[in-house]
Formats: structure tokens, C-alpha cells, sequence
């Protein structure tokens, strides 16, 4: 056995103390015991962490790779993450920077089923940006969300997706929901040929997101939304696998939570679990993510891998149409501009604001031969 993956974390140290450190996070991260108390030479020689290198970044600051066994992953996405960072989150001077996956690890959980390419096909998006915005706020009636996915979907969006925090509350139940919205869709199609895709939100534990995933595919929906930190990387995995002519788009919710570099968690490793987009908060909106933050996601999210299809990037997060020109010049044509409360703004004339907005993404011109993303 000598297949490992290697993990990169950052951490905190002077540089007296940062190999000792170094050493108690690779065990850490493999044994969680005393190495000295171990007598087995299988473990000891296969299990336990191996520090690699130890690099110093800044004053104070050190990357630390370590080399963990991939065997002990078992092909469970819940225990990769566990195997990763599950102890030593717990450690406020650590972050986890950085893997690299053996390819037996990278095979067995397959990636994303459609990626960038299905998502533009369905749209007929050859060479632009894919176009999105979201229903909200939570607390409407179905009807009224309904409404508001035609009018979108009449100003000629391509994918409307539940706000996150729509859920199966009494105000709005999933399956109702799913039935009002697309059957305001399928309206509009028929009375204008404008075809949006609808994207609902699945909560709840794997039992009712398995119905509910069955409901809405069976009314039409190709593309669903959910949030793998809150539903478990397992529980993620698993909905995709059963489920190989659905979409899924990953929300970042409660990626914040720990310790772990954006890049890596939502461009990498939601890409590895079956991410076909993944959303993430833009530079500039609601959130403090930095401009070589997001590239980075983005890049990873594209970045060629064998075996792995590309997982087309949605930066959002309080952007408006104003920005439409810079996020293109800034992430290129292969991504998906998220517009939600911007458009709602504007109230009785969304379809008009909605209009506007995909006008902006049609007509912009795109270099493909321009590499603007890595």
C-alpha cells in the first residue's frame, strides 16, 4: 500500500515549534494516538501521517503537507472530509490549504455527471455566459413565487433558482411549489417559446430529498439545488449517484463555518462530490471575498482534470446588471451570472429588468481564445 493523498494546511507557528506541530497534526489526521504506543508495522508504516515538507509562507505562518493513506478513506466522501480536517478543525491555528488526490480517489466519487457543457446545451448557449436569478424571499405562497418564475422566465432567464432558505415550510411545501412553478413555466413557453429551468432547493434528510427529487423530475425539472454542508458530503454523493439526468448546483451555505480554503472547498472538492456549478459569494457584493479569491474558485471549479467534467462557476451575492460587463471581462464565458434581488427591485417591471439583464449577457463580446479565468 503506498497510494496517499497529500493534504496542505497552513498553520500558525513560530519557527522553533512548527516541525513538532507539524508532526501532531499528521497524526492527528491518521492514528489520533501516541505513535509510540503503536506495535504494529503496518500501521506504523502505512497509516500513520507522514510530514513531507514543511515551507515557510510569512512571518509566522508555514505550509505543512502531509502525506495521509487513501485507503483510510474507504470511498466515503463524509470520511475524505473527516481524514482531511476532521480533528484538527478543532484547532484554531490550522487551515486546511490545499489536496491533491490520488486518481483512485478521484475515479471513485466521479464528479460532476453533466457539468459545464450540459448546462449550456440546455439553454442553447454555445459560446456566452449562462444567465440565472432566484425566487425569493421565503415566506411567499407558491402562486406568488410562481409569478414571479414567469416573468423572469418571459425576460428570457435561463435557470431560476429557489432562494436557499426556501425549504418545505407550510407557506410554500415543495411539492405545491414545484407544481405552481412549473406549471407558470410551461405557460410561458407555450405563449412566447421563452424555456427557463427551474431549480428547486432540497432540504430535509436523505429520505425527503430522495421524494423530493423524484416529484420534481417526474413534473420536468432537469436541475436542482443543495447545499453539501448542510446535507452531509456522503448524503450529496449519493443523491447524485441515484440520480444521473439531474443537475446539480451546489449552494456554499455554512461553508464558511470551517477553516477551509475557499478554492478548495467549493471549486475542488464540491466539483469531486458531483457539483455540476457551484455558487459563491463575488467580490464587491454582500460578502468579503477577494478578487484572487474568486478566481481561484473559478478556476478550480474549470481547471482540466482527467476524468472530471468542468463545473461551471456562479459568482453572486448581491450583484446587480450594472456589473454584468466587468464579471464577464473578469470570469470570461464560461460561467453563470446570478441576479436575484437587483431584479426584484424593480417590481412590476421585472420581466423589463429581467430583459435588460440577459440583453447584457447576449450581447456581450466574448473572446473565447482569452483564457480569463486561470
Amino acid at each position: 500500500m503506498h497510494c496517499r493523498l497529500k493534504a496542505f494546511y497552513l498553520v500558525r507557528s513560530d519557527a522553533r515549534s512548527i516541525e513538532a506541530r507539524a508532526r501532531a497534526i499528521a497524526v492527528e489526521q491518521s492514528v489520533e494516538m501516541p505513535v509510540a504506543a503503536i506495535d504494529d508495522t503496518f500501521v506504523l508504516a502505512e497509516i500513520v501521517g507522514q510530514v513531507e515538507a514543511i515551507t515557510e509562507k510569512q512571518a509566522g505562518q508555514f505550509e505543512v503537507c502531509i502525506a495521509l493513506a487513501a485507503e483510510t478513506v474507504g470511498n466515503d466522501p463524509g470520511q475524505l472530509l473527516n481524514m482531511l480536517f476532521g480533528n484538527s478543525s478543532l484547532q484554531d491555528d490550522v487551515l486546511l490549504h490545499d489536496v491533491v488526490l490520488p486518481a483512485v480517489i478521484e475515479e471513485s466519487f466521479g464528479g460532476p455527471g453533466h457539468g459545464l457543457e450540459v448546462m449550456r446545451r440546455r439553454v442553447g448557449a454555445c459560446a456566452r455566459a449562462l444567465t440565472g436569478s432566484v425566487l425569493k424571499p421565503q415566506g411567499l405562497p407558491s402562486r406568488k413565487l410562481a409569478d414571479l418564475a414567469a416573468r423572469f422566465a418571459s425576460g428570457g432567464i435561463d435557470y431560476i433558482k429557489d432562494d436557499h432558505g426556501l425549504a418545505d415550510q407550510a407557506y410554500s411545501p415543495f411539492h405545491a411549489r414545484i407544481e405552481a412553478v412549473m406549471g407558470a413555466l410551461r405557460s410561458v413557453e407555450a405563449s412566447t417559446g421563452q424555456h427557463a429551468h427551474y431549480v428547486p432547493s432540497l432540504s430535509g434528510d436523505l429520505d425527503d430529498m430522495r421524494r423530493q427529487i423524484a416529484h420534481a423530475a417526474a413534473t420536468g425539472v432537469d436541475t436542482v439545488m443543495v447545499a453539501p454542508m448542510i446535507m452531509g458530503w456522503s448524503n450529496f454523493r449519493r443523491i447524485v449517484q441515484e440520480n444521473p439526468g439531474v443537475a446539480f448546483i451546489a449552494h456554499p451555505s455554512m461553508a464558511g463555518a470551517g477553516r477551509i480554503a475557499p478554492p478548495l472547498l467549493l471549486g475542488k472538492l464540491f466539483r469531486l462530490l458531483g457539483a455540476d456549478a457551484v455558487v459563491f459569494p463575488n467580490h464587491g457584493g454582500r460578502f468579503g471575498y477577494t478578487p484572487d479569491t474568486c478566481r481561484a474558485i473559478a478556476c478550480e471549479a474549470l481547471r482540466e482534470r482527467e476524468g472530471l467534467r468542468p463545473c461551471v462557476p456562479v459568482p453572486a451575492g448581491g450583484m446587480s446588471t450594472a456589473r454584468v460587463a466587468e464579471m464577464l471581462g473578469f470570469y470570461g464565458a464560461d460561467v453563470m451570472l446570478l441576479i436575484g434581488g437587483a431584479l426584484l427591485e424593480a417590481r412590476a417591471h421585472l420581466t423589463q429588468a429581467t430583459a435588460a439583464f440577459v440583453a447584457k449577457v447576449h450581447g456581450y463580446p466574448y473572446d473565447r481564445g482569452k483564457a480569463t479565468t486561470c
